[in-house]
C-alpha cells in the first residue's frame, strides 16, 4: 500500500493538462488586458485631441472669450469661454467615444494679461477580456490647458513741447543755414546770426512777415518743432501697423500752447483710437507765437504748468493694459529739457536765477513724480538742448547746468522709457524706437 501511494504521488504524466487548466484563465486574462489596454489609450488618445482642440479653441485670438477677456477691467470667470469649449468637445466626438458617459469640466479664467483655459475629462471604457478577472471597465482621463497673453492697452498723451526754443534750426548744418539766412539781423533790430526762427504774432493776430519764423520758411529750413510734428504723425502710421487688435492703441496730442499769451495746453487732437484723424490733426503743431521780441520775459516754457495741466487731460483711472476697459495711460513727452518760467521759489537751478522771478532750470522732476505716483508712466524723447557757444543766452543761463539737463529728463522718465536723441539723429526714427521700447515692455500685472 504504502508502494502504491509513493507511486501515485511520483506519477508526472498527467499534470501538463491539469497545469494549462489551471493557467489558461490568466494567461488568456493577461493577453485580454493588453487588449483592454490598448483599446482605453487609443481612446484616451482622441479624448485628449479633442481636449486639446476645445482648449485652444476657446481662446483662439477671434473667439468669443478673448473678446469678453478685453473688456473686463480685472480678473475672472470667462463663462462664455467655458461654454465654447465644451461645444468645441463635443462636436469631434464620433464613433465610440459618442457613445461613453463623459464627465467634462471646464475652466475658462482671465488673471492679469493671461487668459487661461483647462478642459478636464474623465470617461468610463466597458472592458472585454478584463472581464474574465473580475474588471468590468476601465476609467480613463486627461487634463489639457492652453494660454493666451492679452495684448497691451495703451493710451498715449503725446506732450509736445511748441516753446520758442524748439525753434531752433533742426539740424548743425540747418543752424548754419539759419545764421547766415540772418547774417545781417534786420531793421527792427532782430539779432544777426540768429539759430532761433521766432514766431511773432501781434496781440491782434497780426503776423509779422520779417520775423524769423518766415525767414525759415522761405529759405526752407525746418525747425526743431516742424520735425517733430512729421515724427508724431509718423508716428501715428507705426503704432497702426504694431498694434495687433483694432483699439489697442489710442492716441492724443498736445503742445504747452498756441500763443505765448494763452499760457494754456494746446489740443492737438483729443484721444482716439483712429489714428489716421490723430495723424491728419498734426498739422496744427506750430511753434508758439510771441506777440514781440522778449514779450514777458521769454518766460514761456513751463514744465511745471504743463505737467500738472496734462494730467487733468486724462479723465479714467491709468490700469495695467490688460483690457480695453484697464488701459495704461502714457504722457509721451518730448521737450529739449530747458525751462524758462516766472518760479518766485523753489527753482532747482540757483545760476538760473535771472531776478526775483524768473527762473531758467533743468526740468523739475517732482512734477514728473506726481504723475508717476498716479500710475501714469511717462516717456521721455529728449531732443538734445543745442549748446550754442556763440549765444550769450546759453553761456550765461545755460550753460552753467547743461551737464544736468539729460539726467533730469531721464529722471523724469518711467524706468526704461527714456531715449535722447543727438543732434544728428532723426527725431522721427527716435520717437519710433521709444514707442517700440515701450510697447515691447514686459507688462507687470496685479
Amino acid at each position: 500500500m504504502k508502494k502504491l501511494a509513493r507511486r501515485l504521488v511520483g506519477d508526472r504524466s498527467g499534470n501538463f493538462g491539469i497545469m494549462t487548466a489551471l493557467l489558461a484563465v490568466p494567461v488568456l486574462g493577461a493577453a485580454g488586458m493588453a487588449v483592454d489596454f490598448a483599446h482605453a489609450l487609443s481612446l484616451r488618445t482622441q479624448l485628449y485631441a479633442a481636449a486639446d482642440a476645445a482648449a485652444v479653441g476657446a481662446i483662439s485670438e477671434k473667439s468669443p472669450a478673448v473678446a469678453k477677456a478685453m473688456t473686463m477691467q480685472g480678473d475672472g470667470t470667462i463663462t462664455v469661454g467655458s461654454e465654447d469649449a465644451q461645444k468645441m468637445f463635443v462636436g469631434q466626438m464620433a464613433g465610440e467615444t459618442s457613445e461613453l458617459p463623459i464627465d467634462l469640466e471646464i475652466n475658462v479664467t482671465k488673471t492679469g494679461s493671461v487668459i487661461e483655459s483647462r478642459v478636464a475629462f474623465s470617461a468610463v471604457m466597458p472592458t472585454t477580456f478584463m472581464q474574465l478577472l473580475g474588471r468590468q471597465n476601465v476609467t480613463i482621463g486627461g487634463t489639457a490647458t492652453a494660454q493666451y497673453q492679452t495684448p497691451s492697452y495703451m493710451d498715449f498723451y503725446m506732450l509736445l513741447d511748441n516753446t520758442p526754443s524748439m525753434g531752433v534750426a533742426a539740424t548743425p548744418d540747418d543752424i548754419e543755414r539759419m545764421k547766415h539766412a540772418t547774417r545781417f539781423g534786420n531793421a527792427k533790430g532782430k539779432d544777426a546770426k540768429c539759430a532761433f526762427a521766432c514766431h511773432i504774432v501781434s496781440e491782434n493776430g497780426v503776423e509779422d512777415k520779417t520775423s524769423y519764423y518766415n525767414v525759415a520758411l522761405n529759405n526752407n529750413i525746418p525747425i526743431r518743432i516742424d520735425v517733430v510734428a512729421q515724427a508724431t504723425k509718423a508716428l501715428m502710421q507705426t503704432a497702426e501697423q504694431t498694434q495687433t487688435v483694432k483699439g489697442q492703441f489710442r492716441m492724443a496730442a498736445y503742445t504747452f500752447g498756441k500763443t505765448a499769451q494763452d499760457a494754456q495746453l494746446f489740443k492737438v487732437a483729443e484721444l482716439d483710437e483712429n489714428l489716421s484723424t490723430v495723424g491728419d490733426a498734426t498739422k496744427n503743431i506750430k511753434l508758439m507765437s510771441i506777440p514781440f521780441q522778449n514779450y514777458n520775459q521769454d518766460q514761456q516754457t513751463s514744465f511745471d504748468d504743463a505737467l500738472t495741466k496734462i494730467e487733468k487731460e486724462i479723465k479714467e483711472i491709468p490700469g495695467q493694459g490688460t483690457s480695453s476697459a484697464d488701459r495704461q495711460k502714457i504722457v509721451f513727452f518730448v521737450s529739449d529739457g530747458v525751462g524758462d518760467h516766472a518760479k518766485p521759489t523753489g527753482c532747482t537751478s540757483p545760476k538760473g536765477r535771472v531776478n526775483s522771478t524768473r527762473c531758467i532750470e533743468p526740468i523739475d522732476t517732482k512734477f514728473c513724480e506726481y504723475l508717476k505716483k498716479k500710475n501714469i508712466k511717462i516717456a521721455v524723447l529728449y531732443t538734445t538742448y543745442l549748446p550754442l557757444e556763440d549765444n550769450g543766452f546759453w553761456k550765461d543761463w545755460v550753460k552753467p547746468f547743461d551737464g544736468s539737463i539729460a539726467t533730469r529728463m531721464q529722471e523724469c522718465a518711467s524706468p526704461g522709457y527714456f531715449f535722447q536723441v543727438s543732434l544728428t539723429q532723426g527725431i522721427s526714427e527716435a520717437m519710433d524706437t521709444l514707442f517700440h521700447k515701450i510697447v515691447s515692455t514686459p507688462r507687470l500685472t496685479r
